[in-house]
């Protein structure tokens, strides 16, 4: 007997805008964080598909292909960003509170007690509303290109460390110092315009 042959998916470029357009620039825009920007990733993402799809090869659907080469371009709008105008580890074009804002050099790197995390109220502060993602948008938006993402490719789309580091050609001790700072940034940030403590 004949084992059922799978039939593999088929793009349909004529139904990509009715489809996909609205998901892919939601996705787009959690990630960038920039009406504008966001629409031009999805274009390029449309453009790229078409121009890719020879290479398409049906064993993912369609819509997930599709976020596949969002991603990539995602990926590719920070890393040209970041050549442009930073190092990834330097706070020269970026005005944030130092490193040594934080910790206290004298008492080996604990924290400052008017720096030090404190205890976030969930009761009392909903995270799922529209108010809080501005604010933490806002936040993300401080970041330097880079560090955004990499923030963003890390902790938002899950990617292990390695792929993020290979995606930004950054060593991993580079990596866990633009997490460890970037957070620090969004937590101090966040701690400043949602929390108020």
């Amino acid at each position: 007997m004949e084992k059922n042959v799978n039939t593999q998916n088929t793009l349909n470029p004529a139904k990509w805008v009715d489809l996909y357009s609205d998901y892919l620039y939601k996705y787009a825009y959690y990630r960038v964080n920039n009406d504008e920007l966001a629409q031009d990733l999805v274009q390029d993402c449309f453009l790229a598909a078409l121009n890719g799809a020879e290479t398409y090869k049906g064993s993912a659907s369609e819509k997930t292909w599709l976020v596949s080469i969002l991603k990539n371009k995602i990926i590719d709008h920070y890393k040209k960003a970041s050549t442009k105008n930073e190092s990834p580890l330097q706070l020269s074009t970026y005005d944030a509170p130092s490193y040594d804002y934080f910790f206290d050099k004298e008492a080996k790197g604990h924290w400052k007690s008017d720096t030090k995390p404190k205890e976030w109220a969930a009761t009392e502060n909903n995270f799922d509303t529209k108010e809080f993602y501005k604010t933490l948008e806002k936040c993300l938006e401080q970041l330097p290109e880079k560090w955004k993402g990499v923030f963003t490719m890390s902790l938002l789309d899950d990617a292990e460390a390695k792929s993020v580091c290979k995606e930004f050609e950054i060593s991993s001790s580079n990596f866990w110092v633009i997490i460890h700072r970037a957070k620090l940034q969004v937590r101090a940030c966040l701690e400043k315009n949602w929390f108020k403590l």
